[in-house]
């Protein structure tokens, strides 16, 4: 569970924001190092005595959100299921479920497409898959382009909006042109706006979180790594779909090193797995306009299950998380798919006593 104040990922590049083709373009100066983050107490809470029976007493805790999948062996979803058929375990040990929700769920997604020159010839169809996603939006969905290239041309083309016109216009005004890919910073950039907007809204407004990224995978030019990456991607909420292009990319690997073909999938596949989205990897771009409809529906058909950690320790340890599923009848394999774990919050530091005179 992110808990902590973020900027921009530029803003931690030192970057300037100026005006480009109707978006915010973010560019890059001198890198500084990234923001540190800030925690809350998460402790599970321990009922007060109310001295006056009208006092309202809020109490911080830290409710973990997953948002869980459940396929079949041939990847059909199962959508009927209840409560009581899920287990949760936080580093091996069993969770009390303290949320359940099969209902439809709002979600906010930033749809982020590599504009390079290896996506070319794909351009038109990325951007007819774009709007099949925006029209499939539901009233209360939310969404975010962004274009990138290299790390000097990662844009805002449209923040968040329900409005279906102004992001048809963001998709249209979608333009290619050279330069070394920066894959890893446009997913953070994404992340970090998507868990700020989320941030920004009243605790009942809560939404699901999304990105659809659009890329083949191959960075080259990326200010963050991918443990930064990964470890800002453990302490959010956003499940991340990858559409891959990779077919493209060299198959020759070294004998200590993987074919650059090799190496975008891991990539890629870890961004969904980790984050318990999934990747597809098309052959053309006449697939798009299918795997636009799949991951629409994919949004839309998953289970809300939220629950306070038994381990209430702040000490900013990863804990893997497990859900399971117990088989159907007639030996039904249902197969649960949830982000891999998370962050714990940090203690905050104690601060110094100050010093006294004599």
């Amino acid at each position: 569970m992110l808990r902590r104040t973020v900027t921009t990922i530029f803003a931690a590049l030192a970057l300037s924001a100026v005006a480009s083709i109707g978006g915010v373009d973010l560019n890059a100066q001198t890198p500084n190092p990234a923001p540190s983050p800030t925690s809350t107490p998460s402790p599970r809470p321990t009922p007060p005595v109310l001295d006056d029976p009208d006092e309202v007493i809020r109490i911080d805790t830290e409710l973990v959100n997953l948002n869980v999948r459940v396929v079949d062996r041939n990847n059909r979803p199962i959508n009927n299921l209840q409560e009581r058929d899920f287990k949760i375990f936080e580093d091996g040990v069993l969770q009390q479920i303290d949320f359940f929700s099969r209902a439809e769920v709002p979600t906010n997604y930033a749809l982020v497409v590599d504009n390079s020159g290896s996506i070319r010839s794909l351009l038109e169809k990325v951007i007819e898959a774009g709007k099949i996603l925006v029209n499939a939006n539901r009233p209360d969905d939310e969404t975010m382009v962004i274009r990138f290239v290299g790390r000097d041309r990662i844009s805002i083309e449209e923040p968040f909006t329900s409005n279906k016109p102004d992001l048809m216009d963001a998709l249209d005004n979608l333009f290619v042109e050279g330069g070394q890919t920066a894959v890893r910073d446009a997913v953070y950039l994404a992340v970090e706006n998507v868990e700020e907007y989320e941030r920004s809204r009243r605790p009942e407004d809560r939404k699901r979180r999304a990105i659809i990224l659009i890329s083949d995978g191959e960075d080259r030019n990326s200010y963050y790594s991918e443990k930064q990456l990964f470890e800002l991607l453990r302490e959010s909420e956003v499940q991340i779909y990858v559409v891959g292009f990779i077919s493209e990319l060299g198959t020759d690997s070294g004998l200590i090193s993987k074919s650059p073909q090799a190496k975008a999938k891991a990539f890629l596949d870890r961004l969904a797995s980790e984050t318990g989205g999934m990747a597809y990897y098309p052959k053309s771009g006449s697939e798009l306009p299918a795997l636009a409809r799949e991951i629409s529906a994919e949004l839309r058909t998953q289970y809300s299950i939220g629950y306070i950690p038994s381990n209430d320790r702040r000490d900013g340890t990863y804990r893997s998380i497990k859900v399971n599923v117990e088989d159907g009848p007639n030996k039904q394999k249902r197969i649960a798919i949830t982000r891999a774990g998370r962050t714990a919050d940090a203690a905050p530091a104690t601060p110094a006593r100050p010093a006294t005179s004599r």
